[in-house]
């Protein structure tokens, strides 16, 4: 049997037809797809939740010092911390 023989032959039959079908090789590729997709999607939603969450954080951050440098007593630092929470 030739190459051109096996060629044709395997191009007649198809590239699974005597293996007994094509089996699991679409999942790798649909699996790696749905990865990288996870991973992008997790990606954005963690930057736009820093990105919403960081004038809070700043506040806070802004309280603590001003707690810390003597200039609010103890009652106005949580009085104000809830309210840049929005508790």
């Amino acid at each position: 049997m030739s190459i051109s023989d096996v060629l044709v032959t395997h191009v007649a039959d198809g590239p699974w037809e005597h293996e007994g079908g094509p089996g699991f090789w679409p999942i790798f590729p649909l699996a790696w797809f749905l990865f990288i997709t996870a991973a992008v999607i997790v990606t954005i939603v963690m930057i736009r939740r820093s990105r919403i969450q960081a004038p809070r954080r700043a506040g806070e951050a802004r309280l603590a010092e001003e707690y810390a440098a003597g200039q609010i007593d103890a009652e106005e630092y949580r009085t104000r911390l809830e309210v840049l929470r929005g508790h």
